[in-house]
């Protein structure tokens, strides 16, 4: 059997006699096949050198035609160009081509229209299987290196929604975001439309369906005073959220994670873009649900994935409180035995209570060092967690802990981005405001609150201090006052 394959460009005559000479060889020999390839006469130089430089060929005119070695593999044999061609049709078949040059010139106009509208017809077919567009900020950092992959596999958004990410930098930082472009594309991930790289601020989050908040400050108070760090990240957050308002999509879902002042980057973002929806702008928690999980397990020589519906409190990179009241145990090798679904208090298994009141409550602090000094893996797992659960819900059942602005739950001051369980389904997350809390823990979250507001009010003194005429100013000192003594004090 012999294949022909006949390419050219969509303009051109000699490739127009070539493929109607091709195809009545087709139509009349039993044992002859045919494939065109067609090529924009703007393409053609390009993709005629890689062809023939991959095979070792050389040609230089449209069309090229070789023979492809059906059955034997290996690279096909080069016949030529449009009189190769003939030549070998009249020697091997006693068939040639009468076509008239108007009648070449005619058909090649034809070839362009038809290649033009097939293109247009296949680019309109993508243009309606959109991509999500995910923006992520401080895209150097390792977090980000380490989430691309969490989000392309198709775990997170399902196996049928290709995304598009775009990576946002500062200009210094050009050269790592292409070195992640570069390895991401030789990943080729199916779902991966594109991924790009952006240094310019003013074409910041055009489109997005999903903003991802990894900036972060560096902590060292014996130079810088809290003010100055809240002074930070209330100016990036002022550069960010306008952007977003303007350019992304109206139901745009904003994410802020990182290792500082997580809480406060999402509620700037609400304050300086009022038009973005609240409950679209959350901080993640979960990286400490995690570590306090993987604690939990040391201590009952267990797998961490059995243990659940451990809850954070309060400010996530702060002052923050890890609730064991709700959390249970699934699978724990014990004297009583269940089904794989049957549930035993995390509480009632650990018996040695001393070490939940004293190592584990102490071991926050070491909690705390391990979140913030971990390499990328931890904090880029707990944002696609999140993110699958915003899409595809929450396990029944279970809690997740999220920052959100608060509404006054659990007694907790209204107007806060405070660390509380939740639970997502229908692409939605609500508090779970039916959980029963003791007083102590009531206690405790009151405390909780107190750095948060104290956090609110000195950002807020900062944009009164640079925009003194701005509608939500607060007036006076006294105002800062007044509302600094209805907080409870101390700390947990």
């Amino acid at each position: 059997m012999a294949k022909l394959v006949v390419a050219g460009k969509a303009n051109c005559p000699y490739y127009a006699k070539a493929e109607l000479l091709a195809d009545y060889l087709q139509a009349n020999l039993p044992d002859f096949r045919v494939h065109k390839i067609t090529q924009h006469p703007d393409k053609w130089e390009q993709w005629l050198h890689d062809i023939c430089e991959r095979n070792g060929w050389e040609h230089r005119e449209s069309p090229i035609i070789w023979r492809e070695l059906l059955g034997r593999g290996g690279k096909g044999l080069l016949l030529g160009g449009l009189n190769d061609f003939l030549e070998y049709a009249q020697q091997y078949y006693g068939i040639t081509s009468m076509m008239l040059s108007e009648e070449m010139v005619d058909i090649a106009e034809e070839n362009l229209q038809a290649y033009i509208e097939i293109e247009k017809e296949e680019e309109e077919i993508k243009s309606l299987i959109k991509p999500l567009q995910i923006w992520i900020t401080s895209a150097s950092a390792p977090t980000c290196y380490q989430l691309i992959p969490l989000l392309a596999n198709g775990e997170v958004f399902g196996m049928t929604t290709e995304i598009s990410i775009h990576l946002l930098d500062t200009d210094q930082f050009k050269e790592v975001l292409c070195g992640i472009v570069m390895e991401a594309e030789d990943m080729a991930f199916p779902l991966l439309r594109s991924i790009s790289v952006h240094t310019e601020i003013d074409e910041a989050f055009i489109q997005a369906d999903i903003v991802i908040i990894l900036d972060d400050v560096l902590l060292n108070h014996a130079v810088q005073s809290l003010e100055n760090y809240i002074r930070e990240v209330s100016d990036i957050c002022q550069v960010y959220a306008p952007l977003i308002e303007k350019n992304a999509k109206s139901e745009v879902k904003v994410i802020s994670s990182g290792k500082t002042f997580i809480n406060l980057k999402a509620m700037m973002i609400m304050k300086y873009g009022p038009s973005i929806k609240t409950e679209n702008v959350i901080a993640v928690a979960t990286s400490w649900e995690s570590a306090a999980k993987a604690t939990l397990a040391r201590k009952l020589n267990m797998n961490a994935a059995g243990v659940k519906d451990v809850i954070v409190w309060g400010n996530i990179s702060g002052c923050n409180y890890i609730d064991l009241s709700h959390a249970k145990l699934y699978g724990y090798d014990c004297a009583i035995w269940g089904p794989a679904n049957f549930p035993r208090p995390v509480l009632n298994m650990i018996y040695d209570s001393e070490w939940i009141h004293s190592e584990f409550l102490s071991e926050q602090n070491s909690l705390s060092s391990r979140v913030r000094n971990c390499v990328g893996m931890l904090p880029a797992h707990a944002i696609a967690t999140v993110l699958r659960y915003w899409y595809h819900d929450s396990p029944p059942g279970d809690i997740v802990s999220l920052g959100v602005l608060t509404e006054g739950q659990f007694c907790v001051p209204e107007g806060i981005v405070f660390s509380m369980p939740v639970r997502f389904q229908n692409g939605n997350w609500k508090v779970m405001t039916e959980l029963e809390i003791s007083e102590t823990t009531q206690e405790v979250l009151g405390r909780l609150a107190h750095e948060l507001v104290q956090e609110k009010l000195i950002a807020l003194k900062e944009i009164n201090e640079i925009h003194p005429y701005g509608a939500d100013k607060i007036t006076s000192e006294n105002d800062l006052c007044q509302e600094m003594e209805t907080l409870p004090t101390g700390s947990p």
